[in-house]
């Protein structure tokens, strides 16, 4: 629990930071969507380039892995989204945005590190893998989804002409790609740039945990609080269970890889959900406490997962 605590409470840290920040007026108005857009627009496209380009490809696609830990997250998205489109209303962005808060992870900021603390340098492969999957993969659906919200009411062709563009403009899309192109030619990147990107891309969790803190300044977590428990309940409870019965009884993956995956579906909901909600301006207050709530209760859900899960 110790190791829990120590990755947990910085994250709230920062949040709390953030909205101390903006109780007091310390930073002006608009700063939360200001720091969106850097977040969004700079520091998680550097995030995204240096990560795929660091990754050789063979290794970034192990069919394994992804099978259990992308199954899991596939299946219940779709879970999410065909019971929010009856029992949670809403447009078609929001429906999307539900889904992506009951799987997307915060593998980065939260994952990688227990990793490291469980299994050593073997846990660093299985984190960044499930990272790149939220972050290229699902990031890159929810968009295409939230580019159909946004676009609402033109013709099929044009509605799926305008997906295209929306979703390869976008900067994370572009930066995953090329990041995945300097990898699959062996590119070596100049040191300066390395850094430059490194510097850049460390900035990323932080400040998106300190604008979720700014935006909630004024703001009640207790708005739609069934929906979000019940979001909640899938992300800490449905989506390890599920990854463990895929890793374990479907895909046999090795010990550490198939702990790893269980552990990275177990996390709490990740910040960048938020980025997006902010982005597109839908779902935002929803987004934010199922990033709270599942944080604050990952505590003692992971907690009991390290006492069960088999040791490698």
């Amino acid at each position: 629990m110790l190791a829990v605590i120590n990755v947990v409470l910085p994250v709230f840290g920062i949040m709390l930071a953030g909205y101390l920040c903006g109780r007091f007026a310390l930073l002006g108005q608009g700063s939360s969507q200001a720091l969106n857009g850097y977040v969004y627009y700079v520091a998680l496209p550097a995030l995204f380039f240096l990560s795929m380009s660091r990754v050789p490809v063979n290794q970034a696609f192990d069919p394994g892995f992804l099978g259990a830990y992308g199954g899991a997250a596939a299946i219940l998205f779709l879970v999410a989204l065909a019971i929010a489109r009856f029992a949670f209303p809403n447009r078609v962005g929001g429906l999307g945005l539900h889904a992506m808060s009951a799987i997307f992870a915060n593998t980065g900021y939260m994952g990688i590190p227990l990793l490291l603390i469980a299994y050593g340098d073997a846990g660093r492969l299985p984190g960044i893998i499930s990272s790149l999957f939220n972050g290229v993969l699902v990031m890159g659906v929810v968009t295409a989804i939230l580019e159909i919200d946004a676009h609402a009411g033109s013709g099929f062709l044009a509605i799926l002409r305008k997906i295209a563009i929306g979703v390869l403009r976008s900067p994370l899309m572009m930066s995953a790609a090329a990041g995945l192109l300097v990898s699959g030619f062996e590119v070596t990147l100049p040191p300066a740039f390395v850094t430059f990107c490194d510097l850049l891309g460390a900035t990323a969790g932080p400040c998106a945990l300190f604008a979720i803190g700014l935006f909630m300044v004024g703001k009640s977590i207790r708005a739609g609080l069934g929906e979000v428990l019940w979001v909640t309940l899938l992300k800490l409870v449905a989506q390890p269970l599920l990854t463990w019965w895929l890793a374990y009884e479907v895909f046999h993956l090795e010990a550490t890889w198939a702990a790893s995956a269980v552990i990275m579906a177990a996390l709490p909901t990740g910040a960048l959900s938020f980025v997006l909600a902010q982005r597109y301006v839908v779902y935002i207050e929803r987004a934010t406490s199922v990033i709270l709530i599942s944080t604050l209760l990952s505590v003692f859900t992971l907690t009991g997962l390290f006492l069960v899960i088999p040791k490698p």
